[in-house]
């Protein structure tokens, strides 16, 4: 198994305290924690893009430059590449560009988001975002793996001879493609031969897992290799603690008072993955994916769901709202305490000297 952090960057008020910090040190424990991150051990840490509501990542791309520059060896990602709203051209200059930053350290997950907000922000229609999905992920792919690019499709201006530059550190970096509710993002994954990485963070498992299945499916209906076909997994959330008990009391206000927040922008809403399915931490740690609790029961939570899933990489994001200082806490012991013991009951290939899609600078270390 293989372990990453994730920070979608939500910069919002304490649902108790109310209290906030700076836009400024918000975006600056973006890099401080990468950086944590690498020295802890962790294989990848990857960050969110949002362009409406209480997040500051609509820049990811210079966030994961600064990343770059920061960070040797761990690999660089995204939750997710917004591609829906973006144009391909655009995106395969920029994350070349990080490419190249960080030495060929880059692998990124692709997804139309989950947020409706931000379509008619960019002059796009909401419903058509899957049509952009597939439209612009396809261009990118070729962008990226070709030179003299001619394209005529629907939505995206037509192209005649085009070559982004700067090109990728050493051929084309890996694309994931992120799947929460939907069987677009897992067709389109499939028909290429791409990897996924299930959102697992707001709904029963049973949801993530029709989708997982099915893409592997998909999968092979295409001719792909089922070794190709990596999966990865978030999480609703971390908090350790000595006993389950002293977790739960512990993380219950953030994590509830978020929950309300939550049901309350989307009221009237009962689309899946826009609210999460777990009112209270105990129905979060029970029955949903919140990883709550002591780091053997975490580690034999993640086993488990690795029974349903079958999944290669476990992202764990820690809320923001939490001391500083604890959130660090948090994550250090998550190495030194809950990776050991899932690592002793799982392997993977994935970013090992096996896997030769792996990003061309970077190798996991088991």
């Amino acid at each position: 198994m293989r372990f990453q952090v994730l920070d979608i960057v939500p910069h919002t008020p304490h649902p108790v305290t109310g209290e906030i910090i700076s836009v400024h040190e918000r975006l600056t424990r973006v890099v401080e924690t990468a950086v944590l991150a690498e020295r802890l051990g962790f294989d990848s840490y990857a960050v969110g893009e949002r362009h409406a509501g209480e997040f500051v990542s609509s820049a990811p791309t210079v966030l994961l430059g600064a990343i770059a520059q920061a960070t040797e060896r761990i690999l660089l990602s995204t939750g997710v590449t917004v591609i829906s709203l973006l144009d391909p051209v655009r995106v395969a200059e920029d994350y070349a560009t990080v490419d190249q930053l960080s030495g060929g350290r880059l692998e990124i997950v692709i997804g139309k988001g989950n947020e409706d907000r931000h379509f008619p922000m960019f002059g796009l229609e909401l419903t058509r975002q899957y049509e952009y999905l597939t439209e612009n992920y396809e261009l990118l792919r070729r962008l990226l793996r070709e030179t003299d690019v001619d394209w005529a499709g629907t939505h995206h201006a037509d192209l005649a001879g085009v070559t982004t530059w700067p090109r990728p550190f050493d051929g084309p970096f890996r694309i994931w493609h992120g799947s929460a509710t939907s069987t677009d993002a897992v067709d389109l994954a499939a028909r290429w031969g791409d990897p996924i990485f299930s959102a697992n963070a707001l709904q029963p498992r049973e949801n993530y897992k029709i989708l997982i299945d099915r893409y592997r499916e998909k999968l092979v209906e295409h001719g792909h290799d089922p070794a190709v076909g990596y999966v990865g997994s978030g999480s609703g959330g971390l908090f350790l603690a000595d006993t389950d008990a002293e977790a739960i009391a512990e993380y219950r206000p953030v994590y509830e008072g978020f929950a309300a927040k939550m049901r309350a922008a989307h009221a009237g809403d009962d689309r899946p993955g826009k609210v999460t399915s777990f009112a209270t931490v105990e129905e979060a740690v029970a029955h949903g994916p919140a990883l709550v609790g002591t780091p053997e029961r975490v580690a034999e939570k993640i086993v488990d769901y690795h029974r349903a899933y079958g999944h290669d990489v476990q992202s764990v994001s820690v809320n923001p709202v939490l001391p500083y200082a604890t959130q660090h806490e948090v994550l250090s012991r998550f190495a030194a305490e809950v990776i050991p013991l899932v690592r002793r009951e799982l392997a993977t290939t994935l970013w090992g000297p096996d896997d030769k899609a792996r990003a061309a600078g970077f190798t996991a270390r088991d």
